[in-house]
């Protein structure tokens, strides 16, 4: 008799043993999976953050003119829009040029705005 009680009380302690055993082991993966999220949201941010960075310092440098071409009797006007983008001070294009004849009346800027190809504000945004 004192050997089965011996024997109930061993696997019972074994039986509690492996119950103890799961649930840590279940707390330290549910630990993990938290730990791994954290660092993947902080690796994100850190990605996000860097290429503000790298976003802040691009620019873009515009430029433009009017061409005036005379032959006999035709008098041609054109906008001449020149762009690069800049990181930092180190181009990462040449000058892209466009050309756009001008009617009589018609406001430079305006053209010249609506001509450009690298818009700082979509490029930038």
């Amino acid at each position: 008799m004192p050997v089965s009680w011996i024997l109930v009380s061993l696997s019972a302690a074994v039986v509690s043993a492996m119950v103890v055993w799961a649930i840590m082991r279940a707390r330290c993966a549910a630990a993990l999976a938290e730990a791994r999220g954290e660092l993947k949201s902080a690796a994100e941010s850190a990605r996000r953050h860097a290429l503000d960075e790298f976003l802040a310092d691009m620019r873009v440098e515009e430029r433009h003119y009017v061409r005036e071409q005379k032959l006999l009797f035709l008098h041609r006007r054109s906008l001449v829009m020149q762009e690069r983008v800049f990181f930092r001070n180190i181009p990462l294009s040449n000058w892209i040029e466009h050309e756009r004849l001008l009617e009589e009346g018609a406001d430079v800027e305006q053209m010249a705005r609506s001509l450009s190809v690298f818009d700082p504000k979509l490029l930038l945004s």
